[in-house]
């Protein structure tokens, strides 16, 4: 079966959010595996804003080991608080960050990586996976990100 995602044409990025979200429940409903839904989520995600790089890395024996994404190569293993992606683990929150040159620690898979937002997946109170999101320009990702990926990441089933 075909599946085609209905991008609208808008700046507004609360507006292609809100279109994302029901066709993301539609795609996901019904799908139990969970790699090809975070593979579909990536794509959905890259295809409708045209990030950088999207994808989730899955808490595995105490690190984060790169999962299902779209983009150039990424780091593989990351550790507990280590990067942007470790610390929203450690922090069990969305962390958003307008200049990876500026945050402490940093991870630079990527040189073309200008702004980030990581978004934690909860199952049960406990960090199962984070959801990463790269662009190439500065400042890229507010609270309307924030608000709708977490929205996002609430539709996974792990």
């Amino acid at each position: 079966m075909a599946e085609d995602l209905k991008i609208i044409d808008s700046t507004d990025k609360k507006q292609q959010y809100e279109s994302l979200v029901p066709q993301l429940k539609g795609l996901l409903s019904g799908e139990d595996d969970l790699i090809a839904n975070l593979a579909n989520v990536a794509a959905a995600l890259k295809q409708a804003f045209n990030f950088f790089w999207v994808g989730f890395y899955l808490v595995k024996d105490n690190e984060l080991v790169l999962g299902p994404f779209q983009g150039p190569i990424a780091c593989t293993r990351i550790g507990f608080g280590k990067g942007v992606c470790g610390t929203s683990w450690k922090q069990q929150e969305i962390i958003i960050v307008d200049n990876v040159e500026e945050f402490p620690g940093h991870i630079a898979c990527s040189s073309l990586s200008k702004s980030e937002i990581v978004v934690p997946v909860l199952k049960n109170g406990i960090v199962v996976a984070v959801l990463d999101i790269d662009s190439d320009e500065l400042a890229q990702f507010d609270e309307t990100d924030a608000t709708y990926l977490e929205q996002i990441v609430s539709l996974l089933k792990f």
